[in-house]
């Protein structure tokens, strides 16, 4: 199959011809995070740059944070580089942004694939999901194709493995459920090899493969769906524990979990593995066909998660959302020029913004649950076995800020709900996130993690990485970013500290 860009004629505002005005920094936009030289950018041969996003992919041992445990609000920071509140997609609904036409309308035109590509004359190529409710007929249908996009091999909505639409360059193809031809994660890899041996070789380019694993339904390929018999998801110190001093929800876990939801989140942990493995494949294609084509040396390759999932931890049998470390931390792998191998960085790192002072703010979003029984999460999955905690509650609404220094991480959270609860963790002390000790920390401290937390709430654009002065009459209420909700409630915390 041969692929057909978007557009094709002459050369364009921002082909290699116009580009005195392509900043380095901009072709290296994931790549600083990390260091790297600028060297490659002031090459002739500008660096390619392929980023692969898997879904769901939690990284407790180290990588980096995401601004929400949430796929879409986290996939529209990745593409745009803001916060939730700045980009306004905080659920993965269209009425909370999430591909809605305002999201196409204000967003889309200036995600760093569009700059990428009308600026520094990058070839675009986007394959797998894009975000939850793209496709939708409210919202242009699969006809749509998103500004900045040279190539386009989009999932319907959410994640599938078979049985699913691909809007390919706006145009609907249907895959059943045959594993040659139609299994997503290996559908993914053959057109991503195909973008490699057909695109214009007189252009730079950018690859986003966004993979479905290891989200739910867990479908293997026929070959993985035996292994991993013997693994069980991590017994770490908060597993299968009672969250004391914790906000109201997850207070309500029941603890010890029943064996049968052991044994489910158990065999959802293994599922979870035996997807990776075509992810695995996919990856080794990828990387192989860059070398035979003589391009692997010039070329970033960034490996990443929208965001983490659990598996027991405080006795939440399965899901996201949460604001602890195994729902808001991911892998980071990276290779590329001017990277020694085998190297591990301590820097924190978001997949927004990249410092190591105030990390990153993150919101748990969700909508208003009605239905006592808690209501499948995904399609064709119940999530509502014996010990199933409904987690995608409004009031499950929460603004955290991250203080790392060489003395100490600290992560502060509020709630906003009636208790306005507040969490505190020493992550230093407490990796695991045990101890709340939002009652016996310094009350100056406190108060000044509440200030930096509201000057991160009420920041735009480069203030976010340097807030400036905090007018201390500011009050921010995350309810603003959701409709028909409640009106302002008072901090608790306003004094105007630091």
């Amino acid at each position: 199959m041969r692929l057909l860009p978007l557009a094709s004629g002459g050369p364009r505002r921002g082909s290699p011809r116009h580009l005195p005005s392509c900043s380095p920094a901009l072709l290296l936009l994931l790549c600083g995070c990390l260091g790297v030289s600028r060297v490659a950018a002031a090459d002739s041969r500008r660096p390619n740059v392929v980023l692969l996003l898997a879904d769901d992919q939690d990284e407790v041992l180290g990588g980096m944070y995401v601004p929400s445990a949430l796929c879409c609000p986290s996939r529209a920071s990745i593409l745009t580089g803001k916060y939730p509140h700045n980009h306004h997609v905080v659920n993965n609904t269209l009425e909370g942004n999430c591909s809605s036409k305002s999201w196409q309308k204000i967003e889309e035109p200036n995600t760093f694939p569009a700059i990428l590509r009308s600026v520094c004359g990058y070839q675009t190529f986007f394959a797998g999901k894009y975000l939850n409710e793209y496709g939708a007929p409210d919202a242009g249908g699969l006809a749509h194709v998103p500004l900045g996009w040279s190539y386009w091999y989009a999932l319907e909505k959410n994640s599938k493995y078979y049985n699913y639409t691909l809007s390919i360059n706006g145009k609907a193809r249907k895959h059943g459920e045959n594993y040659s031809v139609d299994y997503l994660t290996d559908v993914l890899a053959n057109v991503s090899l195909d973008f490699l041996d057909y695109k214009s070789n007189s252009e730079p380019f950018f690859m986003m493969i966004s993979t479905p694993a290891p989200h739910s339904p867990w479908t293997a390929a026929p070959q993985y769906q035996n292994t991993f018999q013997n693994v069980f998801a991590p017994r770490n110190k908060n597993f299968n524990i009672h969250g004391t001093n914790k906000h109201w929800l997850i207070r309500q876990a029941k603890t010890p979990m029943t064996n049968s939801s052991i044994q489910f989140l158990d065999n959802a942990f293994r599922k979870r593995w035996q997807t990776l493995l075509s992810v695995d494949d996919l990856v080794e294609k990828l990387v192989k066909r860059l070398e035979f084509n003589g391009e692997l040396n010039n070329t970033y390759i960034f490996y990443t998660s929208d965001n983490g999932y659990h598996t027991g931890q405080f006795s939440l049998p399965i899901d996201k959302r949460q604001l602890y470390e195994f729902d808001i931390k991911v892998p980071l792998l990276v290779r590329g020029p001017g990277i020694k191998p085998n190297q591990t960085t301590k820097k924190g790192a978001s997949n927004l913004t990249w410092r190591s002072d105030v990390l990153v703010e993150y919101q748990g979003e969700g909508r208003n649950v009605t239905d006592p029984t808690c209501p499948s999460l995904s399609p064709g999955v119940s999530q509502c076995f014996p010990d199933c905690v409904c987690e995608d509650a409004y009031n499950n609404t929460y603004a955290c800020v991250r203080t790392m220094s060489h003395l100490w991480n600290l992560q502060y959270c509020e709630f906003d709900d009636q208790e306005v609860f507040v969490e505190v963790y020493n992550l230093t002390a407490d990796p695991h996130q045990i101890n709340n000790i939002a009652k016996s920390i310094d009350p100056e401290l406190l108060g000044k993690m509440n200030y930096r937390l509201m000057m991160l709430q009420s920041c735009s654009g480069p203030t976010c990485r340097t807030p400036g002065v905090f007018d201390p009459g500011y009050r921010f209420d995350p309810r603003l970013m959701f409709s028909n909700h409640g009106t302002v409630r008072t901090r608790r915390f306003s004094k105007h500290l630091l």
